[in-house]
């Protein structure tokens, strides 16, 4: 018997195939920084060929630094409910929404996506979120590198992958945020999430497969299944605070992922000394509070797993020019609360049990 790759499971012409169909979603959108910085240059067009930026004029002062992020396991929902087609949402909001936590701007974005393997259908479904995601976060993508792992990627049904990607953003020096930016009676704008991002879903799952058991994703919840509303795709916010940052006054940005608002927010007002009166929070969605009450969790514990509403905060001395923007970009945003001197993060509570304590301090 003959051995050959694709006998340990390798398909190279597929895997060609593949490569090819997440190259052309990645070309498609080079358009999103044409005429700007990171526009992409292509000295031959051909999908292994060379692809760079011209970074010769960049004013003096200019940064450049990578971020690294992945999808998480948010891919285990896409398993279940067979949709790829909105992972790519996932994957940019992680890298480009940390990069404007610094005040920078990302413009470039690399992935690796590595499979049990090979499905050109569910590749085509993640391509077509690859450019709708990109184009919602103005940035290009340079590359589509696949790599066909077999036994060791698993995960639910037939195909399986892990999604992880690096972003490169760039700032001015005298520009990026520090923290000292921030004043007492800053205004607290919040971004609204409608569902859980790409984080705290390890718990989410544990609480359904519990509740429901192992086809958990398939049982109906308001009009829909609770495997659609979990996967529910995040926001990208990107865009929206760059234009933010160009045209009014932001001092500070809460990617409002691992740790909640308790964790990110503080993180940011660590160097001020500072903390927040947050009394106008936007509600978590149904599913939150619904994964509250089956699994017990504390509003306090909630609050520093899950977005319970807010994808971002916005730190600001001028909250109503924040919010005319975030309307420009369909984002809905309210002032949340303020800046105080006393260190403690107060919140009024919209987890499922604020009925048995109405504030949470977070000290």
């Amino acid at each position: 018997m003959i051995t050959t790759y694709a006998s340990s499971g390798v398909n190279i012409e597929l895997g060609d195939d593949v490569s090819k169909i997440l190259y052309n979603a990645a070309k498609a959108t080079w358009q999103n920084r044409a005429g700007k910085l990171g526009e992409v240059i292509v000295p031959f067009d051909d999908f292994s060929g060379v692809r760079a930026i011209n970074v010769g004029n960049l004013p003096a002062g200019t940064l450049m630094n990578i971020g690294f992020d992945g999808v998480g396991t948010k891919v285990e929902i896409a398993e279940r409910v067979g949709d790829h087609s909105t992972m790519a949402f996932d994957l940019l909001a992680m890298v480009c929404d940390d990069a404007v936590v610094r005040g920078a701007e990302p413009v470039l974005v690399g992935s690796i996506l590595d499979v049990n393997s090979l499905s050109l259908e569910a590749v085509k479904q993640l391509a077509i979120g690859y450019v709708a995601a990109a184009k919602q976060a103005n940035v290009a993508i340079v590359n589509g590198e696949v790599a066909e792992l077999g036994s060791r990627v698993h995960g639910y049904g037939a195909f399986n992958y892990n999604w992880g990607a690096a972003v490169v953003w760039f700032v001015h020096k005298d520009k990026m945020f520090t923290g000292k930016e921030i004043k007492i009676g800053d205004s607290v704008v919040a971004l609204q999430e409608t569902g859980f991002r790409s984080n705290g879903l390890s718990l989410t799952r544990k609480i359904l497969a519990t509740s429901y058991g192992e086809n958990w994703h398939t049982v109906k919840f308001n009009n829909s299944t609770l495997g659609q509303l979990a996967l529910t795709p995040s926001r990208i916010y990107s865009a929206a605070v760059v234009a933010m940052m160009n045209k009014t006054s932001v001092h500070g940005v809460v990617h409002v992922t691992g740790g909640g608002i308790p964790g990110k927010l503080g993180r940011v007002l660590k160097a001020s000394g500072f903390g927040a009166e947050l009394t106008n929070l936007f509600a978590p969605c149904d599913l939150m509070l619904h994964c509250q009450a089956k699994g017990n969790v504390p509003d306090e514990e909630a609050y520093k797993t899950w977005n319970m509403g807010n994808g971002m905060l916005i730190i600001t001395p001028e909250p109503e020019q924040i919010m005319s923007i975030a309307k420009q970009y369909n984002i809905k945003a309210q002032v949340a609360g303020k800046i105080i001197s006393d260190k403690k993060i107060n919140i009024k509570n919209k987890g499922y049990f604020q009925k048995q304590q109405s504030t949470l301090i977070f000290p």
